[in-house]
């Protein structure tokens, strides 16, 4: 029985939300097509209807793992009344996301296995990676572009290694102390709010100007 193009595509899509949801819960080797298709409610036969091979499956369920990231991300810096990394490290750097993998940042569950990945699957994830790495260039702060691109890089390695750590140790005491210490550095990050609504061309930022003093006069 022939399924109908919409039904084709809600498969497709059903595999690839399992897909991006397993992958990070057991890693890309821990888990192969015949148990995902069965997670996904659907028969190993119909998996090369929608995909070439399991590393197209990979390349594409990290793509848009790393893109439903980027944009809660951005969601969160938009939306935060106050700033913006802090917003964006009490979202990120909490119990809550460290507990739950499958459903967490892509980068932090899966990265050292990424960069073992072929070129198709390491391309799909730096393609959706990039442009998030390029809007936080233009809220942090700093000199010049090259300044705000350093720190932006700083930050996102921060917080992703941070959740890293934390789940890697076994003392939830530390674990939590990890994440702790790491979102308090963000309170130290003066953002430049301005750019939250900036056009893409990133605006150098004035220096402050110095203010004369004229000499105390000399005791006699």
């Amino acid at each position: 029985m022939r399924v109908s193009r919409i039904q084709a595509a809600e498969n497709r899509e059903r595999i690839l939300d399992v897909a991006t949801r397993l992958f990070r819960e057991r890693g890309i080797d821990g888990i192969g097509v015949d148990d995902l298709m069965k997670a996904a409610g659907l028969t190993h036969g119909g998996f090369y209807g929608h995909f070439k091979s399991k590393e197209d499956l990979v390349a594409q369920a990290c793509a848009r793992a790393v893109a439903r990231m980027r944009q809660n991300w951005t969601n969160v810096i938009d939306q935060s009344t106050s700033d913006p990394l802090e917003a964006l490290a009490a979202t990120y750097l909490t119990p809550k996301h460290r507990d739950a993998a499958g459903r967490g940042c892509p980068m932090a569950a899966l990265g050292s296995e990424i960069s073992r990945q072929g070129h198709t699957v390491r391309r799909a994830f730096t393609d959706e990676l990039s442009p998030f790495l390029d809007y936080l260039s233009t809220i942090v702060p700093g000199s010049s572009n090259t300044r705000r691109r350093q720190k932006a890089l700083a930050t996102y390695s921060s917080l992703v290694g941070a959740l890293i750590v934390s789940r890697a140790v076994d003392d939830p005491t530390l674990s939590d102390e990890i994440l702790a210490a790491v979102a308090a550095t963000m309170h130290n990050n003066e953002v430049d709010r301005s750019r939250l609504k900036a056009s893409p061309v990133q605006r150098r930022i004035p220096a402050k100007k110095s203010i004369k003093r004229s000499p105390s006069p000399r005791r006699t």
